[in-house]
């Protein structure tokens, strides 16, 4: 072990076997995300209990599905609030998606509340919707302009709600390019002033 290094490697279990050596937080390589609420429930103690056993290795908390707005405002923070003591990063997960159905307005007040509420990151993800590079780009643009850091995911989602094979996936992607309206691309409008 360095300086720069996680646990002494005589330290843990297993110790006769190789490990790659990560540094010492914060990191910009060898980043650990783990998932929140959304497979199974995760509140404060849970978290603390975690993190205070692995929190060396856990760079982010995501919560996936839009769980965190199922859960009371200070149980949020202070699940957030556990989080930053452990200098974890915490992401809203792919939620947006959902969201950009809802309309300009919907997005305007998601995106000030995810600041309001003190998450660190906001996935502007397209697994299950079609977004135009120019209007992913205009909402990451606006995602930075709170002081969120940005986390564009683009892919295509097999199970979970999205396509269950390649060739379904493909079907989809043509109906909506065929189908497409400017829903996603209004809610990415920025408001007028």
């Amino acid at each position: 072990m360095t300086p720069d290094t996680l646990t002494a490697t005589d330290e843990l279990a297993f110790s006769f076997l190789r490990a790659n050596h990560r540094p010492s937080k914060p990191r910009t390589r060898g980043v650990t995300e783990i998932r929140g609420p959304y497979y199974s429930v995760m509140g404060p103690r849970y978290l603390r209990d975690v993190l205070e056993t692995m929190g060396e290795h856990v760079d982010a908390l995501k919560f996936a599905g839009g769980s965190f707005t199922l859960i009371p405002e200070q149980t949020l923070r202070e699940i957030i609030k556990i989080a930053h003591e452990h200098d974890v990063l915490v992401s809203t997960g792919g939620f947006i998606e959902h969201v950009l159905t809802q309309g300009p307005d919907a997005v305007e007040q998601y995106i000030d509340e995810v600041a309001r509420l003190g998450f660190d990151i906001l996935e502007v993800s397209a697994g299950f919707i079609s977004i135009p590079t120019d209007d992913m780009l205009r909402l990451v643009e606006r995602v930075q302009r709170t002081g969120l850091k940005a986390k564009p995911e683009v892919g295509i989602q097999f199970g979970a709600g999205g396509a269950t094979t390649p060739k379904s996936s493909s079907r989809r992607a043509h109906a909506m390019s065929a189908t497409r309206s400017t829903s996603h691309a209004d809610a990415l409008t920025p408001a007028r002033t």
